[in-house]
């Protein structure tokens, strides 16, 4: 006999958002059940933001300890390290599960019901669970499904074709890859694959890497890439797999075909929304594309049907998610919110890292807007040479009539640790007076936020 539940608040998808808007709702005192089908901590915990992040931190401490076993400039000798992927991977597994237990725990905290199960939309007021006879009746249905790769049609992935979730848990590490799409998932993973010792090769469409982000921002990455000696194929489009020679068929600008011999292929060519399999189609929501219309409070074109996340399109960030999420709970608990950020904070782990927040220059161009652009680079930034890493900058953008900070964006070592005072500034209302005028610690990295202020008023102090 099937059992019927009643809550005030439904949400389908515990990831980053869904979780959220759970916790914040317990804490509202709102009755609310949270369904998820796989872990909870959605694709970002288990098989996205933190492990890629562990396996990151693993090949760069691989590649430091190699390099000190060439004897280095710092005077570190030790012998030639070995890596034992397998403990590797159980440390990142361990971290992955202290997250997850965690999110269970506030859960449990804050009185939500968690339901281990897949879905099934019947309208926007109910659900049902499949396989567990169990129907759900819900005032508010709040849809946080996230997304999932993009797959490309000639590249099944199964055997040597993989996606970044088995890209994230090796058994044993090729000893060649090929990554076909060079945005910052394919990078982040195929920098750190080089770095534990695989022959690592790029393919990419467009003329170069990280193509969402502006050329002189991504030059020091692209250094880095070739420093390390990935080979990068842009401009060139894929065609096939061969398995009985091992090799990728692709074709070059010149329309001119190649097989690049590997032992893994890694497809890392995006993500959509995840709107399949799970009869969303029933609600007839309007749609943006391939995403879900929301307006500014996250409300979809059905009344008390809510959708947050990469299900609602780009940017597809997990702390917009949780942001959205939070929103939306304090949205049912009568509060007056809208979601309208100042900007996001969009940062890629590739070595070195990049930071964007608010408007580039060409954005802030396009926009009508007379701006002043002005950069520090951290060649001259004492921390940054204590940590071997002169490479990159930070640049500001400014309004030239009253110096209202519109943008920032930064290239180097630790520089995603910078995107919080980056969008604290921009929240604030910021102007490069306020900014040149804040006392930074030193020596820090930070330091070349301050001077970036200062140089687009005339008078950099350390350039």
């Amino acid at each position: 006999m099937q059992q019927t539940l009643n809550t005030t608040l439904l949400i389908i998808g515990g990831g980053p958002g869904g979780y959220v808007a759970a916790i914040r709702a317990g804490q509202l005192g709102i009755s609310t059940i949270l369904v998820e089908g796989q872990a909870l901590g959605g694709t970002c915990l288990n098989i996205g933001c933190i492990p890629s992040k562990a396996l990151i931190h693993v090949a760069e401490q691989f590649q430091q300890t190699r390099h000190h076993s060439q004897g280095s400039a710092l005077g570190i000798n030790v012998s030639a390290p070995t890596l034992d992927i397998g403990k590797s991977v159980e440390w990142k597994d361990g971290i992955v599960d202290r997250l997850t237990t965690g999110v269970a725990a506030l859960l449990r905290k804050h009185k939500v019901q968690v339901i281990h199960g897949w879905a099934r939309v019947i309208d926007g007021k109910t659900v049902e669970i499949e396989g567990a006879d169990t129907r759900i009746q819900c005032e508010h249905l709040l849809l946080a499904s996230g997304s999932k790769s993009v797959n490309l049609p000639m590249l099944p992935i199964g055997g040597p074709i993989i996606s970044s979730t088995e890209a994230l848990a090796p058994e044993a590490l090729p000893k060649r890859l090929i990554v076909v799409g060079g945005g910052y998932i394919g990078l982040e993973l195929g920098i750190a694959y080089r770095k534990l010792g695989a022959e690592v090769s790029v393919v990419e469409a467009q003329e170069r890497i990280l193509p969402a982000y502006d050329a002189e921002l991504t030059q020091p990455v692209l250094e880095s890439v070739k420093q390390l000696g990935i080979k990068l194929y842009l401009k060139h489009s894929v065609e096939g797999f061969d398995a009985a020679t091992h090799s990728l068929q692709v074709r070059d600008p010149n329309g001119d075909s190649l097989q690049l011999e590997t032992d893994q292929v890694l497809v890392a060519v995006g993500r959509k929304p995840n709107t399949q399999g799970w009869n969303l189609e029933a609600l007839n929501l309007e749609m943006n594309g391939s995403a879900i219309r929301i307006d500014q409070r996250c409300q979809t074109s059905m009344r008390n049907v809510w959708a947050i996340g990469d299900l609602a399109g780009e940017p597809m960030l997990a702390h917009r998610a949780m942001a959205q999420g939070e929103m939306v709970a304090e949205l049912i608990a009568g509060q007056h919110r809208e979601f309208n950020p100042t900007a996001i904070a969009a940062v890629c782990f590739t070595d070195p890292e990049l930071v964007v927040v608010g408007k580039t220059p060409d954005e802030a161009k396009a926009a009508g807007l007379d701006c002043i652009v002005s950069s520090f680079p951290f060649a001259a930034n004492g921390r940054a040479m204590t940590l071997e890493s002169k490479s990159g900058f930070v640049r500001v953008v400014a309004r030239r009539d009253n110096h209202l900070i519109v943008g920032w964006q930064a290239v180097g070592v630790g520089v995603s640790e910078l995107s919080t005072a980056f969008g604290q500034s921009l929240e604030m209302g910021a102007r490069l007076e306020d900014i040149a005028g804040t006392i930074h610690a030193h020596p820090t990295l930070g330091e070349a936020v301050q001077e970036a202020a200062l140089r687009a008023l005339g008078h950099a102090l350390h350039l």
